[in-house]
């Protein structure tokens, strides 16, 4: 399944990787409580809750929140028309404005706190409760033995595990074996997230946790064929090249996708996050990198990344770019 990321897994985003054999993603995070502030026909809340027709049925609404009986109303109604198949609880967000608030990892220093607004929640919502959480707070004070027990008999059906704390933010190593004491502790389906970067990590993941699933996150940034990768591993196929003709085209199409739900202008600035991680690792990237953060069009998109990809004017060759990738 492909990992909740603020600023990344967005309408667009989810629906390549489905296409490229993801079955099941999860939405950016969302807030309960602002979510009910807000007015509900917004374009900022348009763009955050916007499901394709193709994915409905196989994406997760993420929510935030610290208060269950906000956290619960914010589930019952943005559950309700089968847009979602689950709603997801975050209690794994590193980030310290959201700590800050009570929320997100937060909620890990409280795990009888958090378990009460899992059975809010699981009680309000028209669709299955997830948790996304982590090893804890700190080294130290991992919490999440504990709260894996509680969340599973307050309602929680499937937890996905970020095998890191608080406190490690990104780096550092994921602890896989935390993931197997997890799925040996709960009854409910677990998920394991952290370090899996190509498909290898995934087949190696499920096979030394016993975990029920894998959540990749980073790793699909710029590489929504992952998931194709992960699904030829499982059946023993070999994995296709991917040529620079399909990346450019991928990337592209995500380009002019966002460009429809949140328009040209911000759609361009938004991939400048993508494109580096489209041609991560390929000659020159750095350089490219560099003049796309200056483009405000999707023409002078496709021009640069056109020439870089295919070769042209400031570009690379199309051998040396099939060579890098």
């Amino acid at each position: 399944m492909l990992a909740p990321m603020a600023g990344v897994t967005d309408m667009p985003f989810r629906v390549l990787c489905r296409e490229m054999g993801c079955p099941m993603a999860v939405s950016e995070m969302v807030s309960a409580k602002g979510y009910l502030l807000a007015p509900r026909d917004s374009r900022a809340a348009r763009e955050l809750l916007s499901v394709a027709p193709q994915e409905e049925g196989a994406v997760a609404l993420q929510l935030f929140g610290h208060e269950g009986d906000i956290m619960a109303r914010a589930a019952e109604e943005l559950t309700r028309g089968g847009r979602y198949a689950m709603l997801d609880i975050n209690m794994g967000c590193p980030v310290p404005k959201i700590v800050g608030n009570g929320e997100g990892s937060a909620l890990m220093r409280e795990p009888v706190h958090a378990a009460e607004i899992v059975r809010a929640v699981a009680q309000a919502s028209h669709v299955p409760v997830t948790v996304k959480m982590r090893l804890g707070f700190e080294p130290g004070s991992e919490t999440y033995l504990l709260l894996g027990q509680l969340v599973e008999e307050s309602g929680a059906a499937m937890i996905t595990l970020h095998a890191r704390t608080r406190s490690q933010y990104y780096e550092g190593h994921a602890d896989w074996s935390a993931i197997k004491k997890l799925k040996e502790r709960v009854s409910i389906p677990v998920v394991g997230n952290g370090d899996v970067a190509s498909a290898a990590d995934a087949l190696r993941m499920l096979e030394t946790t016993g975990c029920d699933g894998v959540a990749v996150g980073r790793a699909a940034q710029g590489n929504p064929w992952i998931f194709e990768q992960i699904r030829d591993a499982m059946a023993g196929r070999p994995m296709r090249e991917i040529l620079p003709r399909e990346k450019l085209d991928v990337a592209m199409r995500h380009a002019r996708m966002l460009a429809a739900l949140k328009g040209e202008p911000v759609a361009v600035r938004e991939m400048r996050r993508h494109i580096v991680c489209y041609v991560r690792g390929m000659r020159d990237a750095a350089r490219l990198r560099t003049r796309v953060n200056t483009l405000t069009t999707l023409e002078q998109l496709e021009e640069a990344l056109t020439a870089f990809m295919l070769g042209g004017k400031g570009g690379i060759s199309k051998s040396a770019a099939e060579h890098d990738i």
